[in-house]
């Protein structure tokens, strides 16, 4: 009985994400982000993969998704909802930070100062080294021997 009751106050959440949003894409190293923001509503919070967002990132980051939101003053206005793949934590919340930024982008072009200034529409584009034939690693060189 209580899975049901809890089962229907999700689906009552991500039923209430429906109508019209703004859509960004955020990428960081492999991970990549699909973000819709939606008009907030009551008792809704942030989604990431379908979780609360509470549950699916550790504290420390989770300041790194709404900063976008507070930055530009609009952090009572929207709800995220986002799908990511790839990578490991920090670099999820990094994309779905740069998705964030986008999608308000699409909402209002004139918030761009803004989010240039801290930051965050720039894609950083840093990824691992390939690995490069006859090393251990993309750089380190097998263990010289002199006999």
């Amino acid at each position: 009985m209580a899975t049901k009751a809890a089962t229907k106050k999700t689906e009552k959440k991500v039923s209430a994400l429906t109508g019209k949003y703004f859509y960004g894409v955020g990428r960081r190293k492999t991970a990549t982000a699909q973000v819709r923001l939606y008009a907030a509503g009551k008792d809704l919070v942030h989604m990431i993969n379908h979780k609360p967002f509470t549950d699916y990132f550790p504290e420390s980051l989770r300041g790194t998704i709404s900063t976008p939101l507070s930055t530009t003053g609009l952090e009572n206005e929207f709800i995220v909802s986002a799908t990511v793949r790839g990578g490991g934590t920090n670099a999820q919340a990094e994309a779905v930070r740069l998705g964030v930024a986008r999608a308000l982008l699409a909402k209002d072009e004139t918030l761009r100062l803004a989010l240039r200034a801290e930051g965050f529409l720039t894609r950083d584009a840093r990824s691992v080294e390939r690995k490069k034939p006859g090393l251990k690693k993309a750089r380190r060189s097998p263990q010289w021997s002199k006999r």
